[in-house]
């Protein structure tokens, strides 16, 4: 069954933010948790309605120590059979615990539910959030600066453009055959995080369970089901050489059981690190932030506390974290958006001290937050639920915010030619959103209104749901899960075409990245679709990787890294089925190598 809370009771128990009383009781007024109010009136009366949702009412009676009887159907008619539960108050919640109920939307909602009197929050009742630093003894001497030519710092590149012309990538590649891939080499774990680049190194995350059998389930499909694997897991970044794929280290950060739930379709490692040529800083949700220097000696790391981050509506689907943390001149900063307490941070890159931290009344959100110098200075740009913001990545300040969002956001914004692109695809909204950068403000459209001085163009019911929108020569190039590719002009919002891919399979969770005027979209059965870029849509090639792919590529030095399920690819170097070969030798050596 599937709890309707969104705090483990163990964790508030270690907390102190429970206390049983030394009798059960039932508790009396309205409850309510985020969507949800219920009632189990002293009359006998009982009702439980939720926005969006049927309404369950009828009675209930007591029939044994702290286990009462509901006769509540919906409003839909069904239901109408007897249930029975266990209600319980440790102040100030009530536990609610399914005993026997036939009717599966009924005990979707309350079994092994936690609910607080009416005008009472979790913020009232849980301690404040506390993060903890640890720094490496002593001072440590940083490499110097890398040129940031050729490197893919952080999630879609620089800037999330998801852009490097120049690569000269092959049109054709075979990853089961070998052709035109330069390596392979083998990835424990699971993980969905992008590779990132630096210099000749490549780093990706991934996260090893203990249990042999491991997966996630690929596809589109609307199940909000966590995993079940709750096992010992193993946090690490890797680091491999770009041109032979050589495992150059493994730095494994945390060891123990995972402090959240993920999604099946998720893993506990999703969110891309992020690299300056000097450090390598990952997240792994609730589990911390880690930063070592790029020749793998440990730096610092932050506890900031377990993440609940799941459905705006139902907090009990709990899917895990994936925002990436980026870094801007010398600042670390990450996007922690979750059910209780949402906030934006920024510590210093060399040790992991806070600069500054802006709390955020945010709904869950995934996306990973984007910096651009712009005309009007440095602006951090935002995508979540409520409001899309705009910051001062100096100070934390908040420069605007526009709402319009949807209830759900992934896809992360994007600069490019002067504006800032973000969209998000739950529906209804589905927005895509054309902002300047020197918006101030509340700067929400009026219902009606399309554009404003701030906001160039909008569009609702065309935003991507995973894939980050792609900008490339004047056009946006939107990419929904189901494989319908759009295409926009920047500066109007005109729609050029809108084309469903030949091929669709699993459906697509990597988003698109360009090159020398073409575009590739990676399906999650591995396929890897090339497109012409331009106004008339022309697909050039399905080139397969022989893999589950979920990650987005990184672009260098005429090379794709492609991170799939099981490996990590350097494809390009038109060196044929004999280059690859090579490769999956030297890969196969390196893959359980560690320094």
């Amino acid at each position: 069954m599937i709890s309707l809370f969104v705090l483990p009771v163990a964790w508030m128990l270690a907390s102190g933010a429970l206390q049983a009383s030394a009798q059960p009781t039932m508790p009396s007024g309205t409850l309510r948790y985020r969507e949800f109010t219920m009632r189990l009136g002293p009359d006998g009366a009982f009702e439980l309605q939720g926005t969006g949702y049927p309404t369950f009412k009828g009675t209930w009676k007591l029939v044994a120590a702290g286990e009462v009887e509901i006769v509540a159907p919906s409003s839909r008619g069904d239901c109408a059979e007897p249930a029975r539960y266990r209600v319980r108050t440790e102040k100030p919640w009530t536990l609610v615990d399914a005993v026997s109920d036939h009717c599966e939307g009924r005990q979707f909602f309350l079994d092994r539910s936690r609910w607080l009197p009416e005008g009472t929050t979790v913020k009232d009742v849980l301690p404040p959030r506390q993060i903890v630093r640890t720094a490496a003894p002593g001072a440590v001497r940083l490499p110097a600066a890398r040129p940031p030519s050729a490197s893919w710092p952080s999630f879609r590149g620089p800037h999330a453009s998801g852009i490097a012309d120049g690569t000269r990538l092959p049109d054709t590649w075979d990853g089961a055959k070998g052709t035109h891939i330069l390596w392979r080499a083998p990835l424990p774990g699971l993980a969905h995080s992008s590779p990132v680049v630096s210099g000749d190194q490549v780093f990706v995350t991934t996260a090893i369970s203990s249990q042999t059998d491991a997966t996630f389930k690929p596809g589109l499909y609307g199940e909000g089901t966590a995993s079940e694997d709750h096992s010992r897991h193993t946090w690490a970044i890797l680091s491999f050489d770009k041109k032979t794929g050589k495992l150059l280290w493994q730095r494994d950060a945390y060891v123990g059981e995972p402090r959240e739930k993920r999604h099946i379709k998720s893993t506990y490692a999703s969110a891309t690190p992020a690299t300056d040529g000097r450090i390598v800083v990952a997240s792994f949700g609730s589990q911390g932030l880690y930063a070592y220097d790029v020749s793998g000696q440990f730096l610092w790391k932050l506890d900031l506390g377990r993440m609940d981050v799941g459905a705006y509506d139902i907090p009990s689907f709990e899917w895990g974290t994936a925002s990436s943390p980026i870094i801007w001149e010398d600042l670390v900063i990450l996007q922690v958006d979750t059910q209780v307490d949402s906030f934006l941070i920024a510590v210093k890159a060399a040790t992991g001290e806070t600069v500054w931290k802006s709390d955020r009344d945010e709904l869950p959100s995934w996306g990973t937050p984007t910096v651009a110098s712009t005309p009007a200075g440095p602006v951090l740009v935002t995508n979540a639920s409520k409001v899309i913001r705009g910051y001062d990545p100096r100070t934390g300040k908040e420069l605007w915010c526009l709402g319009g969002s949807s209830k759900i956001t992934a896809p992360t914004p994007v600069y490019a030619d002067g504006v800032f692109v973000v969209a998000s695809g739950r529906g209804p909204e589905r927005p895509i959103f054309v902002v300047r950068p020197d918006a101030r403000g509340t700067i929400t459209l009026s219902d009606g209104k399309t554009s404003s001085d701030s906001v160039v163009w909008s569009k609702t019911g065309r935003g991507p749901y995973m894939p980050t929108p792609l900008v490339y020569k004047g056009i946006v190039y939107v990419l929904a899960n189901n494989g319908v590719f759009d295409a926009y002009d920047l500066k109007t919002g005109e729609e050029i075409y809108r084309q469903r891919l030949s091929t669709v399979g699993n459906g697509f969770s990597s988003s698109p990245v360009a090159a020398d005027g073409k575009i590739y979209l990676g399906n999650e059965d591995g396929d890897m679709i090339v497109i012409a870029a331009g106004r008339e849509f022309k697909e050039l090639a399905v080139n397969p990787m022989a893999d589950l792919l979920m990650a987005t590529p990184a672009l260098s030095d005429g090379m794709m890294y492609v991170r799939t399920a099981r490996g990590l690819f350097a494809v390009g170097g038109g060196q044929g089925q004999a280059a690859g070969s090579r490769g999956q030798v030297a890969g196969d050596r390196a893959g359980g190598r560690r320094q």
